[in-house]
């Protein structure tokens, strides 16, 4: 997976270093935020070879984390130059479908609610077509110094809404969010 290209929903792409009826695949599930590709290593799994519940969390954070980095915000770089860190301050999350050691998943983001000091992502773990876990993150901005809650910087709040899809599009009614669907398989 060296050399992934991260996608947008917009379609613009980030180049990275080096993603029952519960499963059915919603037309806005796959028009995410952001998405990153997961491959599941053996330290990822558990006796049974399945991936260990908690590192969704991990794999969540990842996309997250590779999302900010592809709109130009690093995490150290924010808090030197903003002041500004980020803290998970809840998470909900749930299991459907086990991964299992080699799987190559896609995870992805996309902003669910987003407030003065805090948002909340949406996300989803996938093996091809198949969702194998979605759940929800609030993450918030707190002072680097201080660790007390603040207002998220204007410039992030703002790349973050403009890399969001469309709600009123659907893949029939909007080529771009078509064609980025169909890049993101």
């Amino acid at each position: 997976m060296d050399g992934f290209i991260g996608m947008t929903n917009s379609g613009a792409a980030s180049k990275s270093c080096s993603n029952a009826a519960e499963t059915a695949v919603d037309a806005n599930a796959r028009l995410p935020g952001f998405f990153w590709p997961v491959r599941v290593y053996y330290e990822d799994t558990d006796t049974g070879g399945v991936v260990y519940y908690a590192n969704y969390l991990r794999f969540f954070e990842r996309c997250r984390t590779e999302w900010m980095r592809s709109l130009g915000f690093g995490q150290r770089e924010l808090a030197e130059r903003e002041g500004a860190m980020f803290v998970v301050a809840g998470a909900e999350i749930r299991y459907l479908r086990p991964a299992r050691l080699d799987d190559e998943l896609r995870i992805d983001a996309r902003l669910a609610g987003r407030f003065a000091s805090y948002v909340v992502f949406e996300q989803h773990a996938w093996r091809g077509a198949e969702l194998l876990s979605h759940g929800r993150v609030k993450v918030a901005c707190v002072d680097a110094g201080t660790m007390r809650p603040r207002r998220i910087p204007a410039n992030l709040a703002t790349a973050l809404q403009a890399s969001q899809p469309d709600p009123t599009a659907s893949p029939m009614t909007n080529p771009t969010a078509h064609r980025t669907a169909a890049h993101s398989n």
